[in-house]
C-alpha cells in the first residue's frame, strides 16, 4: 500500500511538470509593447478628444437686447417639460452634446447654448412697442409719416391662409372655422364708408406632390375691395374650404395687383396677412412683402402668427420686418380676436374723424403707460418661462445620469445669471419708457424712435 501512494505521487509530479512544460514561456517583450500600445491608444484618445474640443465654437451669449430680439425662435419653443415625463423630455433633446464624461467648461458652455437654441423664446426689442404705438395713434394730426395719417377713404384687405393646415383643430374648433367667424365679426362692424377686400390662398388642389404646381399657384380675392355687403361676403368666405400647399409670396404679390388703383395719396391701405405656418412654395414671400410695402400703395402691413410653429413664426416675423410692421402670434380663437378687435377700433376711429368728431379721437388717444405695461409684463414672462424650462430640463438630465453635479450645478448658474440679464434689461426699458407716459403721441413715439433707433438699423 505504501508504494502504490508513493506510485501515485511519482505520477502527479511527472503530470504536473509536463503541463508546466507544454506552457508558453511568458514573452515580457510581448507585455511592454501591449502596455505600450494600450497607453498609446489612450493619448491618441486624449488628443481626439482635446481636438473636438477646440473645434468647438462657443457662440456668445446676448449682451444686448438688440442681439436677443434678433435671435430666431426655437424649435422646441412650445416644448413643455412640465407637461412631459423626463423620458419623452430627453427623447425631445437626445441631439444635445455628450456631457456626461467630465466636460470641460468649454463643453458645458456649448452644451448650454445648443440647449438655449431650442427652447428660445420670442423676444420684441423696445422697437416692437414703437410700431404698436404708432399703429394705434394712425390718424392723429400729429403723425408725420403720411402712411399713418388718415385719408379720405380707408382700405383694409386681409388675406387668409387656406393651407391644409387651417383644417387643424384648437379647442374642437378647426383653425379655419375659428377665421372665418372672427373675420366675419370684424367686416360686420365696419362704419359704413370703410371697404374691406378678403384674398385667401392654398385653398386649390391637396397638399399631395402631384398637386403642388396647382396649389402654389392659387390665390384669388374672394370680396373685392368695396364697402362691406354681408350676404355677399358671407357667401364667398364660406366657398373657402382649406386643403392645399402655402403659398404667400403670391398672395403678397397679387394683394399688390388688388390695391393699385389706391394710392397712399388719397387711400389709408391696410393689410393683414394671418397665417399659421412657412410659405411650403418657392415663391420668396419677404421679397412679395418688400414689394407691396414700397410701391404708391403705401399700405401698413401687419401678420399674425396663427397657433404657428417655431419655423412659421420666424418666417412671419422676418416678413413683418421687412415691411415695419407688427407681427403677433395668436393661439386660439379668443387671441384671434383680440387682433381683429384693434382693426375695428382704428375702423371706427377712422370714421370719427371723417366726422370731424375731435372729442371721440381725443378719446381714443394711446394710453402709453398701459401698452408700456404690456410690453414690459411679456417681455419678463417669456424671460421668466424660458429660464425656468431651462432649469427643469437640466435637472432631469441630472437625474437621469447624462450630467454629473459639478456640471450641473455650474449650468444652473450660467442659466440664471443669463435670465437675470434680462429681467434686468426689461426693468431698464420699463424705468425709461415710463419717463416719457406724459408725452403726446408724436413726441412719445419721436422719442422713443431716437432712443432707440440703432434697433432698426
Amino acid at each position: 500500500m505504501k508504494y502504490l501512494k508513493l506510485l501515485l505521487l511519482i505520477c502527479m509530479f511527472l503530470f504536473i511538470t509536463a503541463c508546466s512544460m507544454n506552457e508558453e514561456p511568458v514573452n515580457e517583450k510581448e507585455n511592454e509593447q501591449t502596455a505600450e500600445q494600450t497607453k498609446q491608444k489612450d493619448i491618441e484618445k486624449e488628443a481626439k478628444k482635446e481636438a473636438e474640443v477646440v473645434s468647438i465654437k462657443v457662440e456668445p451669449l446676448p449682451t444686448t437686447y438688440e442681439e436677443l430680439a434678433a435671435l430666431p425662435v426655437g424649435k422646441l419653443v412650445d416644448f413643455n417639460p412640465d407637461t412631459a415625463n423626463p423620458e419623452t423630455t430627453l427623447e425631445a433633446f437626445k441631439n444635445l452634446p455628450d456631457i456626461s464624461s467630465t466636460p470641460s467648461q468649454k463643453e458645458l458652455d456649448y452644451f448650454y447654448r445648443e440647449l438655449l437654441k431650442l427652447v428660445q423664446d420670442e423676444f420684441k426689442g423696445p422697437e416692437a412697442l414703437i410700431k404698436q404705438m404708432r399703429f394705434q395713434a394712425i390718424g392723429s394730426p400729429e403723425m408725420g409719416d403720411s402712411r399713418y395719417q388718415f385719408k379720405e377713404n380707408l382700405n383694409v384687405e386681409i388675406i387668409l391662409d387656406a393651407s391644409g393646415s387651417m383644417a387643424q383643430s384648437i379647442d374642437g374648433k378647426t383653425k379655419m372655422e375659428i377665421a372665418k367667424e372672427t373675420i366675419t365679426k370684424f367686416v360686420s362692424q365696419l362704419p359704413e364708408g370703410a371697404r374691406v377686400g378678403l384674398r385667401v390662398y392654398g385653398h386649390t388642389g391637396s397638399n399631395a406632390d402631384r398637386d403642388m404646381e396647382l396649389s402654389c399657384n392659387g390665390s384669388d380675392l374672394v370680396y373685392s375691395i368695396l364697402p362691406m355687403e354681408g350676404a355677399q361676403f358671407q357667401t364667398a368666405l364660406d366657398s373657402v374650404q382649406p386643403t392645399g400647399w402655402t403659398p404667400t409670396g403670391l398672395a403678397l404679390r397679387e394683394a399688390k395687383k388688388d390695391l393699385e388703383l389706391y394710392d397712399g395719396q388719397m387711400n389709408t391701405n391696410i393689410v393683414y396677412l394671418v397665417s399659421d405656418g412657412v410659405s411650403t412654395c418657392n415663391d420668396d414671400p419677404v421679397q412679395a412683402a418688400k414689394e407691396l410695402y414700397g410701391s404708391n400703395i403705401s399700405p401698413i402691413v401687419n401678420v399674425i402668427g396663427f397657433d404657428v410653429n417655431a419655423e412659421g413664426q420666424n418666417e412671419l416675423i422676418e416678413i413683418a420686418d421687412a415691411v415695419d410692421g407688427i407681427y403677433q402670434k395668436v393661439n386660439d380663437e379668443s387671441e384671434l380676436k383680440k387682433e381683429f378687435a384693434k382693426i375695428s377700433d382704428l375702423a371706427e376711429t377712422w370714421k370719427d374723424w371723417k366726422d370731424k368728431n375731435t372729442q371721440a379721437l381725443e378719446g381714443k388717444k394711446i394710453q402709453n403707460d398701459l401698452d408700456i405695461f404690456v410690453y414690459t409684463t411679456e417681455e419678463g414672462a417669456n424671460a421668466t418661462f424660458e429660464g425656468s424650462e431651462i432649469d427643469l430640463i437640466l435637472f432631469i438630465f441630472k437625474e437621469s445620469g447624462k450630467i454629473d453635479k459639478d456640471s450641473y450645478r455650474y449650468l444652473e448658474e450660467v442659466n440664471d445669471e443669463y435670465h437675470d440679464w434680462i429681467n434686468s434689461e426689461v426693468e431698464k426699458f420699463e424705468a425709461e419708457l415710463k419717463s416719457l407716459n406724459n408725452s403726446s403721441y408724436a413726441d412719445a413715439i419721436k422719442a422713443l424712435e431716437e432712443k432707440y433707433q440703432q434697433n432698426t438699423q
